[in-house]
């Protein structure tokens, strides 16, 4: 759908352009940042106890999700679990299966 005038595109367009590389780098950054949280509130509010890593699949799946084919979704999803696990405490061996859980908080006794 398209309800916006050429002559109006092509005067925003313009507008856009008189400004500086950098002020629309800023004005990109802070929409996406915009997006992002709309999704987060979006994820949060159909689960409000979502969890920090559920947060960042739901947010992958929906800004790149469809930029991947299933088999690369699936390696990056499970990189992401794999990262969140390992800031858990949560140790590999040489074929990524856990081999220890170590106490986050383990004080010296």
């Amino acid at each position: 759908m398209k309800d916006t005038s050429d002559a109006m595109e092509s005067k925003y367009r313009n507008m856009l352009l008189e400004r500086s590389g950098e002020e629309r780098l800023k004005m990109g950054c802070a929409l996406h940042a915009m997006a992002q949280a709309l999704v987060r509130a979006s994820a949060l509010q159909a689960d409000p106890s979502a969890s920090s890593s559920s947060l960042k699949k739901i947010l992958f799946l929906r800004f790149y999700g469809q930029d991947f084919d299933a088999a690369t979704r699936k390696r990056i999803l499970r990189a992401l679990k794999r990262r969140d696990l390992e800031r858990d405490g949560v140790k590999f061996n040489k074929r990524g299966i856990h081999s220890r859980r170590v106490a986050a908080n383990r004080s010296a006794v």
